[in-house]
C-alpha cells in the first residue's frame, strides 16, 4: 500500500467510529431510556478517544509526510482534508477530547429536564463546566490553526468561513429587518386573519403523513428512519439517516415541516459520492451547506404557492375539517406568517435570522470569556428586546431552548443563516435551470429539484469549499441579496 492508501484506510476506520458514535447519539435522543445515560456518556467519550487516537498516531505524520495524491483533483482534495482532520485533532490532548465528551452527554441529560421545568440554575453548573472545556479546546486549537480560539470552533463547522466573514452579513440583514419587518407585520394585518385548522390533530396520523411527504420527496424507507425526540434532528450515517421531530396536537405544522427540513438534510446525506464514502472528500461540505439542503427542501420548495396547492388536499384527507382552512391562500397565510417569537425553531425565515445573529453575539461572549454563564438568561434576554423587541417570559422560551450548548456545540449557530441565504440562491438558480419547476412542485414531485441538487451540491461532497460551491452551482459565491430579494418578492410585494 502507498502512503496515501494507507491514510484512506485509516480515515475509513475513523469514519467508522463516528458513525457508532453517530447511531450511540441518536438512540441516546430518541430511545435510550434516562437510566442509561451515564454509561452513554462512557460510551461515546471511548469511541471520541478511539478515534482520536487513530487520527494521532505517531506513524500518521509519516504518511503524511510521504503521501502524494496525484493530478486526480479529488485524491489532492481529500488528502488535504486528511491534514486539516490531523493538524486538528493533534492541537488537542486525548484527555480534553473524552473530557468534552463526558460533559457534553451529562449536560445535554440534564438539560431536557432544566429546559421542561425552566430551571437555568439546574443546568448552570454542567454549562458552565462544558464552556470551560470548549475554552480549553479552542484555545489549544487556535494557534495551529492560525485562527482566533472562535473562528478555530468555527472552522469546524464550516471551513473557511470566520466571525469576520459573517459579522458584516448578519450587521446588514439587522439593518434590512429593522426596516422590512414592520412593513410585512403592516401587510400582514391589511389581510383577513387566517383560518386555524381544528385539532386536536392525532400524533400517529401526523406521523403517517410525515412519512408519506418524506418517502414522496425521495428519501427512502429503506435507508431511514423517522422517530420522536425534544429536539428534532437528522443523524446517522449515508446508508442509514436518522431523523426526528415532535408533535404537538393542536398544530401539526411544526412536525410536517419539521420533517420536511430533516429531510432536506437526509437528502443530502444520501446523495453524497458513494465512490469516496468515509473519506473526507465525500462528506458534506460543511454545516451552511448542510441547512442550505435543508432549508430549500421547507422554506423554498415546501412553503411555496405551488407546493401547497398540492398538499392542501392531503391534509384535508388525513385531517378532515373546514376545506377553507387548507387553501393554497390560507395555508400561505399560516405558514408564511411573520411573527416576532420568542423560539427559534418555530421562527418565520424573515425573523429566524435575528435569533442566530443573537446567539452568534452570546456565544463569541462565553468563549471569550467576557460572559459569564450566570448571566446568560439576562444577555439573551437584553439581545431579544434589542433585536426583535421582545423578551421572552421564562428561560424555556430564552437560554434554555437550544441544545447546542448544552451538547458544547459552539460555532453552529451562524451556518443557520448562511444556509438560508445559500438556500435562496440556489433556489434561483435550479429555477433558471430547471424550466417547469414551479408546475413539478404543484404535483408534489420535488425530484426535478432535488436532481438538480444532486447534481451541484450533493454529489460534490467536500470536494469544494462552501463559496467555491455556491460559486459552480450559482455563478457566484455567497450573496445575501439573493435572500433579501427572496424574502421582499414573499413578504414585501
Amino acid at each position: 500500500m502507498t502512503a496515501y492508501d494507507r491514510l484512506t484506510a485509516r480515515f475509513a476506520r475513523i469514519a467508522t467510529v463516528h458513525e457508532a458514535s453517530a447511531m450511540l447519539s441518536w438512540d441516546g435522543a430518541a430511545m435510550m431510556p434516562p437510566g442509561g445515560a451515564a454509561a452513554r456518556g462512557d460510551q461515546l467519550a471511548v469511541l471520541a478517544g478511539l478515534a482520536h487516537g487513530l487520527l494521532t498516531a505517531p506513524d500518521v505524520a509519516d504518511d503524511f509526510a510521504a503521501a502524494s495524491a496525484g493530478d486526480d483533483p479529488w485524491h489532492s482534495a481529500n488528502l488535504r482534508l486528511m491534514r486539516h482532520a490531523h493538524i486538528r485533532a493533534t492541537a488537542v490532548p486525548a484527555d480534553l477530547i473524552e473530557a468534552q465528551a463526558r460533559a457534553n452527554s451529562a449536560c445535554e441529560k440534564i438539560w431536557r429536564e432544566a429546559r421542561r421545568t425552566s430551571d437555568f440554575a439546574a443546568v448552570a453548573p454542567s454549562l458552565a463546566e462544558v464552556v470551560n472545556l470548549t475554552r480549553q479546546y479552542a484555545d489549544a486549537l487556535g494557534p495551529v490553526v492560525g485562527l482566533s480560539p472562535y473562528d478555530a470552533l468555527m472552522d469546524g463547522f464550516q471551513r473557511g468561513i470566520g466571525a469576520a466573514d459573517v459579522a458584516p452579513v448578519f450587521d446588514a440583514y439587522r439593518v434590512f429587518l429593522a426596516e422590512a419587518l414592520p412593513r410585512a407585520e403592516a401587510r400582514q394585518a391589511a389581510r383577513p386573519t387566517p383560518t386555524r385548522p381544528q385539532g386536536p390533530f392525532a400524533p400517529d396520523v401526523q406521523e403517517a403523513l410525515c412519512r408519506r411527504l418524506s418517502a414522496a420527496a425521495g428519501l427512502e424507507p429503506e435507508h431511514s428512519r423517522l422517530d420522536r425526540s425534544a429536539h428534532p434532528f437528522c443523524g446517522g450515517t449515508p446508508t442509514d439517516v436518522r431523523i426526528t421531530t415532535r408533535y404537538r396536537e393542536d398544530d401539526f405544522s411544526q412536525s410536517l415541516m419539521g420533517v420536511m427540513h430533516e429531510t432536506g438534510h437526509a437528502l443530502y446525506e444520501r446523495g453524497l459520492p458513494t465512490a469516496y464514502a468515509r473519506q473526507p472528500v465525500g462528506e458534506t461540505a460543511g454545516m451552511a451547506a448542510h441547512e442550505s439542503q435543508s432549508l430549500i427542501v421547507e422554506m423554498q420548495a415546501c412553503r411555496s404557492d405551488a407546493y401547497l396547492s398540492w398538499l392542501g388536499p392531503l391534509l384535508l384527507e388525513s385531517f378532515p375539517g373546514d376545506p377553507d382552512a387548507y387553501t393554497t391562500s390560507n395555508l400561505g397565510a399560516l405558514w408564511r406568517r411573520v411573527e416576532r417569537g420568542f423560539i427559534r425553531v418555530d421562527a418565520d425565515e424573515m425573523t429566524y435570522p435575528a435569533h442566530v445573529i443573537l446567539r452568534f453575539r452570546l456565544e463569541q461572549g462565553l468563549v471569550a470569556g467576557d460572559l459569564a454563564v450566570a448571566d446568560l438568561p439576562g444577555a439573551w434576554n437584553d439581545g431579544m428586546r434589542a433585536l426583535l423587541g421582545i423578551v421572552p417570559p421564562d428561560d424555556a422560551r430564552g437560554c434554555l431552548q437550544d441544545i447546542h450548548w448544552y451538547d458544547g456545540a459552539f460555532g453552529y449557530f451562524p451556518s443557520y443563516t448562511l444556509g438560508a441565504m445559500a438556500a435562496a440562491q440556489l433556489m434561483a438558480a435550479a429555477k433558471r435551470d430547471t424550466p417547469g419547476l414551479d408546475e413539478q412542485l404543484a404535483a408534489g414531485d420535488l425530484r426535478p429539484l432535488v436532481g438538480w441538487l444532486r447534481r451541484h451540491v450533493h454529489g460534490r461532497g467536500s470536494l469544494l469549499g462552501f463559496n467555491d460551491l455556491l460559486r459552480e452551482a450559482t455563478g457566484k459565491p455567497l450573496d445575501p441579496s439573493d435572500f433579501t430579494a427572496h424574502l421582499t418578492a414573499r413578504y414585501l410585494e
